[in-house]
């Protein structure tokens, strides 16, 4: 049987393998709304956007190692977008002096056959959850706030419950390889924002899935 076609093309903004820079923490719940209200200070967009999104993490196991793991995300407040692909890379060992985790990024926008496309192409879906909050952009950085529910239905997003009692925050940037100035911006921006949140560099292979 074949795969069903699946047109890919580069999210717009150029170049589509780029280094993700990264720092992750979390904020009670409670405290939510405090944050809101600093970023709308310190951000460029007073009003962040807002968005509700469906992400289904699909596994390909080789005959040795660790899967290759993609990440397929579609958008529930704006269904006839176009669904996302993104491959995440391992973390850059390197310099340990740098402020951010580093990663490569590949993120391309496709049709939403995706999911039976992957499926052909062997992947399995491993697990899936809905993730909605606020982004907020200050020059090249992001900062997306969100909260985590786990689908208890598959495929049934209208049924889900919270992961914990927190949101997940997370600023990052997209840049090309070696320029590790921007660990330096995001540091000083995260600085700002304690001690509402801490913003830490977080090692993803010591993280439970």
């Amino acid at each position: 049987m074949e795969a069903p076609p699946v047109t890919v093309m580069p999210v717009t903004g150029g170049t589509i393998n780029m280094m993700e820079y990264l720092l992750q923490g979390s904020v009670l719940d409670q405290a939510l709304e405090s944050l809101l209200h600093r970023l709308r200070g310190l951000c460029d967009n007073m009003e962040p956007e807002t968005f509700t999104d469906h992400e289904l993490v699909y596994l390909l196991k080789g005959q040795q190692g660790n899967p290759f793991i993609l990440r397929a995300r579609r958008s529930l407040s704006h269904p006839t977008a176009p669904w996302h692909l993104r491959y995440l890379g391992q973390p850059e060992v390197g310099d340990k002096s740098r402020h951010a985790l580093v990663r490569n990024c590949v993120d391309v926008a496709a049709s939403h056959s995706l999911p039976e496309f992957l499926n052909e192409m062997g992947f399995r879906m491993d697990h899936e959850f809905v993730a909605n909050g606020h982004i907020f952009r200050k020059g090249a950085m992001k900062i997306v706030v969100s909260k985590l529910s786990r689908i208890l239905v598959p495929g049934n997003t209208e049924n889900t419950e919270r992961l914990s009692l927190s949101y997940l925050v997370e600023l990052s940037v997209l840049a090309p390889a070696g320029q590790d100035t921007v660990s330096e911006d995001m540091r000083s921006f995260a600085e700002q924002l304690k001690p509402l949140v801490h913003l830490e560099k977080i090692d993803p292979s010591k993280q439970r899935h």
